[in-house]
This record gives structure tokens, C-alpha cells and sequence, in this order.
């Protein structure tokens, strides 16, 4: 391998420290063992990375901000990891059409920043803005906070540019708006995780800048309540945001940050609400007939924008708190109709075949996306634990099937979740997955062996 064929001597690293650090992601317990790290520049030198790849039959792993929690951008097997870190700029604006043309690498937050510079707004929102790329975030179709009003990132790409597995370069829709000329490949590299092809650069939509936001939290002793609460303030205004978060969760970000009581009552669940501020009065009204319907016990209202970004605090505080605790985390799916009856499958599961653990829940509840974390309990060693997670899996992932559920919402299948994927696709399905990527990557060089297993039997 002299990958200085395709490249300069400064956009490679070999050094152990640099392996380490681009090899992996935010997922934890994975090996990692990269051959080596490149740093591509241009759109041409990612088509001659890929060709060189194909001849000599080495593997790429696409990598990103690296914030990802299923493994998707974890070299296990001696690949080659692509950074994007140097494909960071944003090339074109285009005022006409509220369309950002800017390279796979841009961060999250840069991109958001550009956008509040032209008087417009990017909605697609997470807690790893500040680290996460646009490529990226297009790769696993990132989700967040805000898909309640604004949609998956799927939702903003007018279009992209990649390189597939066989050193073409693709540019999919040039951002328009009407393009009725067959198979749009714009929405099969969205989500691919890197298996079909290297995104390049992404042509990302903007919106219109909302009206300062006021944030609510409201105290929902019953977890069956929280839909009748969704339900009756959808009904009078529109909603940013609805995020639900337990007690238990609660109670451990107020520990780790020191947090006040944000109600006057402990309750089993909370939910946490945003919308304009013009909406204050369509909100006090669906807040009082909640409360006279028994729905919900107490409430807060933010009174500045500061009391809003400590109100949300209490959620986006939660993963961080129980990082201690090494949780054996989930991040599935049902219906919204269905959210309650499954929260109730989950834990009857788990307090009946490990009635010690812990089970920490909150979610983005206004698009069924639930983040499950059952904590380690202190006495248990974290190699202990992590087994009897292996064996939880598949008995979590049959009561998501049962429901037509996602085994996986949000972060992607990765490495994590590859073994698992026919709990929520169909054998027809995977079979026609697995042919795309033998048309998009036939000699499987593109992130190999994630999403989909490697080897496949029809």
C-alpha cells in the first residue's frame, strides 16, 4: 500500500496517536486498528482514493465528526479511514433558492452559523452540532431535537455529490426543486451510512428564521398522559419541540449539574415543550385543560432565554449524567400511537428477568423515538454487564418488531446493530439492500461489513 500515489505525504498519518483518535467513534467496546488515516482535499482526490482502493482491494471507512453510536465509522480490520476534517468549506450560496452548497466536512454548528449570517436558519439540531459534519450527519440521516416541526436531515438535502464504490463521482437533483427523471440516488446515499458511496459535498436547504422560542416543562404523572398532552397542544399551536424524560433521569442530571427542582411535585414523567412565542397564549390555554383533565400536575414557562436554555438543561443533561453508570443504551422507534404500550412491554421485560437494573427513559416522544438506558448497578463489573446486554438485545428488538417498530431511530445500524437488522426489515428487503450495494460498491470496499453483513444469502 503507498497511498502517497494518490495523496501528499501531509494528508496521511501512520503514527499510533492518530489511528487511535480517527479510528473510532463515540461507540464504545469495539476494537480499533486502522492501517492508516488520509485526508482528502477535492472531490478528485476522493474518486482516485477509491480507484486506487479497488485495485488494490483495500477498505475505506468514511469518517466524520465521529459522533456516532453504533459503530459506523469505527476501522476494526485494518482499514483505511477517509477524514473529511479538511473538505470543511462552504462553496456556494444561492439567496434565490435557500440553498448552501458546502463540502461533506463542514461542522453542524458552522453550517447553522452561516445560515443565522444570511438572516435564515438550518433546523436540524443535536447535542454534537459542535463536532458532527454535514456528510455525516446525511450518511445517518441525523435526526435531533426538532423533527416534530422541521423533519429529518433527509428532509434539507436539495442535493449531493458522491463517490461510489466504483470511483464515480455522482452529483444527484443539483438542488432543484421538481426533478421527475426516475430514481432520485440522492435519497439512497442518504442514511447509507458510507456503504454506497463517499458524500462529498451536500446541497443543503435553509428556512426562514423562527420567532424566539419559549420553552415549557410539565409535570405527567402517567406515562399514557403524555400522548393526550402531545395531542391537545398540537391542536392549538405547533410545537418545535416534545421531548419526554423520566423521573429517574431526572433525578440523575440534577445530581450531575447540581439542578433545582423544576416543579413544586415529583411525577413519574416530564415533557418538555417548545414553540414560538407568539403561541404563549394558544399554550396557556391547552396547559389549563390539561390540567383540569387530570393530565398533567404542574408546569413551568420560560421567562427569558436563559431560563429556556436551563430548562433544557434537565434533557439534553440526561446522556451525560448516566455516562458514569456505563448504560446499555437503545435508540428505537414505534409508532407514536404506540409509544406507552411498548415503554410498558420494555419494563416489564426488564424488572422481570433483572429485577436489580435500573431503566432510564427519555426521548424525542412527538416522533416515537425513545432512548433507552438501563444503568449498571455498582456491584456488576462493566464486562458483566455488557453480557447480559447481548442478551437483552433480541428481547427488546422482538417487542419492537412486534410493533413494526425501528431496532434503530436515530444513530444508524453500524457495526452495533448489523446482526439485528431483520428484526426490522424484511428478507425481501435486506435482498434488495444487499443489491444495491453490490451495484454501488461491487468490490465491497466502501465501510465493509457495516449496515450489512458482508457475506448474504438470499
Amino acid at each position: 500500500m503507498n497511498l502517497s500515489h494518490v495523496v501528499n505525504e501531509n494528508q496521511i498519518r501512520l503514527d499510533a496517536d492518530s489511528l487511535a483518535h480517527w479510528g473510532k467513534d463515540w461507540t464504545n467496546g469495539l476494537p480499533v486498528a486502522p492501517s492508516a488515516i488520509v485526508f482528502p482535499e477535492s472531490n478528485a482526490q476522493v474518486q482516485e482514493l477509491v480507484r486506487y482502493a479497488v485495485a488494490n482491494q483495500l477498505a475505506l471507512v468514511p469518517s466524520g465528526g465521529r459522533t456516532g453510536l453504533s459503530g459506523g465509522a469505527v476501522a476494526s480490520q485494518g482499514e483505511v479511514v477517509v477524514s473529511f476534517d479538511r473538505m470543511n468549506q462552504i462553496l456556494d450560496f444561492s439567496p434565490e433558492d435557500k440553498v448552501v452548497k458546502c463540502q461533506a466536512g463542514t461542522i453542524t454548528a458552522n453550517l447553522q452559523a452561516f445560515a443565522e449570517e444570511q438572516g435564515m436558519f438550518y433546523p436540524v439540531d443535536f447535542a454534537s452540532s459542535g463536532s458532527s459534519q454535514i456528510g455525516g450527519n446525511v450518511a445517518t440521516n441525523a435526526g435531533g431535537i426538532k423533527v416534530i416541526r422541521y423533519g429529518l436531515t433527509r428532509d434539507w438535502v436539495a442535493g449531493l455529490t458522491a463517490v461510489t464504490g466504483r470511483g464515480d463521482l455522482v452529483a444527484c437533483n443539483h438542488g432543484l426543486v421538481k426533478n421527475a427523471t426516475g430514481y432520485d440516488l440522492r435519497h439512497l446515499l442518504i442514511g447509507s451510512e458510507g456503504t454506497l458511496g463517499l458524500i462529498c459535498e451536500v446541497d443543503m436547504r435553509l428556512a426562514s428564521q423562527p420567532e424566539p422560542q419559549t420553552v415549557m416543562v410539565l409535570g405527567v404523572p402517567k406515562v399514557a398522559d403524555l400522548l393526550s398532552v402531545l395531542q391537545q397542544f398540537s391542536a392549538k399551536l405547533t410545537l418545535s419541540a416534545f421531548e419526554f424524560f423520566s423521573d429517574l433521569a431526572l433525578t440523575k442530571v440534577q445530581q450531575h449539574r447540581s439542578l433545582p427542582d423544576p416543579l413544586t411535585s415529583r411525577v413519574e414523567n416530564y415533557a418538555l415543550l417548545e414553540f414560538d412565542e407568539s403561541a404563549l397564549d394558544a399554550a396557556e390555554a391547552a396547559f389549563s385543560e390539561c390540567l383540569d383533565k387530570g393530565w398533567i400536575t404542574d408546569g413551568v414557562l420560560s421567562q427569558s432565554a436563559a431560563q429556556a436554555k436551563a430548562l433544557w438543561q434537565l434533557r439534553e443533561g440526561i446522556s451525560e449524567s448516566i455516562a458514569c453508570y456505563t448504560p446499555y443504551k437503545n435508540d428505537l422507534s414505534v409508532r407514536i400511537a404506540d409509544v406507552p404500550d411498548f415503554l410498558s412491554d420494555v419494563d416489564g421485560y426488564v424488572s422481570k428477568a433483572y429485577p436489580d437494573f435500573e431503566v432510564c427513559w427519555y426521548g424525542h416522544i412527538g416522533d416515537g423515538n425513545l432512548h433507552l438506558n438501563i444503568l449498571r448497578p455498582d456491584r456488576m463489573s462493566v464486562d458483566e454487564f455488557f453480557a447480559h446486554g447481548n442478551t437483552m438485545s433480541p428481547e427488546i428488538f422482538k417487542l419492537v418488531s412486534a410493533r413494526n417498530g425501528s431496532i434503530s431511530a436515530e444513530h444508524g445500524v453500524g457495526l452495533l446493530k448489523r446482526d439485528y437488522l431483520d428484526y426490522s426489515r424484511s428478507g425481501a428487503e435486506l435482498d434488495l439492500m444487499h443489491g444495491l450495494k453490490q451495484l454501488f460498491d461491487p468490490a465491497h470496499i466502501l465501510n465493509p461489513g457495516k449496515l450489512l453483513q458482508s457475506t448474504h444469502q438470499s
